[in-house]
């Protein structure tokens, strides 16, 4: 049974192999459509990118060490049933030097859009065990962010050899290149 997480709890990940899917609604009647973008920020030292190729997004769909894959964006606005975005991890080929992986959802062109995650409902996280599909840990974002255009989700952590999954929920009124300065080293 999947356990449902709450904002800075804590669960061990206990598996190699799985997938981080992260799934949202727009409102009725938003007007334009949404593109939310998923990214997964591969950190080390000092919680910085460890270059720039670990940065894993639309753009640039696999870390070098071949551990995470990014499955590819839906630019639909997150009408689909179940996962909208999906981040598949081998955590036994992550490379020495990445501590965290953090994961992030920002809206495409909010600013432009007049978009925000206030217009967004039924928001989520979760890790999957890729080789029974089971659901492990999931944690939907309750809270109401009626400003904010970036929302850091959560993030795997790599603590005595092990890794962790903590529920993050820190939403920022900020795109995309605002969490690239943040984490760059």
């Amino acid at each position: 049974m999947a356990i449902s997480l709450q904002k800075g709890q804590k669960v061990d990940v206990g598996l190699s192999k799985i997938s981080v899917g992260l799934g949202w609604n727009p409102n009725e009647g938003t007007g334009q459509a949404f593109d939310l973008d998923a990214s997964a920020f591969m950190l080390g030292e000092g919680r910085k990118l460890v270059s720039d190729a670990h940065f894993i997004f639309y753009n640039n769909t696999d870390s070098p060490d071949q551990a995470v894959h990014y499955s590819g964006d839906d630019t639909t606005g997150g009408n689909s049933d179940g996962d909208d975005e999906t981040i598949l991890i081998d955590l036994q080929k992550v490379s020495a030097d990445v501590q965290e992986i953090l994961f992030i959802v920002t809206i495409h062109e909010a600013a432009t859009r007049k978009q925000n995650f206030g217009q967004v409902r039924s928001s989520y996280i979760r890790i999957v065990d890729q080789g029974s599909s089971s659901e492990i840990a999931k944690y939907e974002l309750d809270e109401d962010f009626s400003i904010e255009t970036g929302i850091e989700f959560g993030r795997l952590y790599r603590r005595d050899g092990q890794w962790k999954f903590e529920a993050s929920g820190i939403g920022q009124q900020e795109e995309l290149g605002f969490f690239l300065s943040k984490y760059n080293a």
